[in-house]
């Protein structure tokens, strides 16, 4: 469920490549949290990722 709900960051997928160069599927999630919004003037529980909070993109509720 690691997808933000404003700007839709979600899993990224690549490779991890060790010393020896043998290579494995990794992912990258992000940091998704569930945090208490204000949704079009009323609070409601929304997952959003910490740049969306930390840009002023989400407002939180108190």
């Amino acid at each position: 469920m690691a997808k933000c709900e404003y700007c839709g960051k979600s899993v990224s997928f690549g490779i991890k490549v060790s010393h020896s160069h043998r290579r494995s599927n990794r992912t990258w999630k992000p940091n998704i949290m569930r945090v208490k919004a204000v949704v079009n003037g009323t609070p409601k529980r929304v997952y959003v990722c910490s740049r969306c909070l930390r840009s002023g993109k989400v407002t939180r509720a108190v």
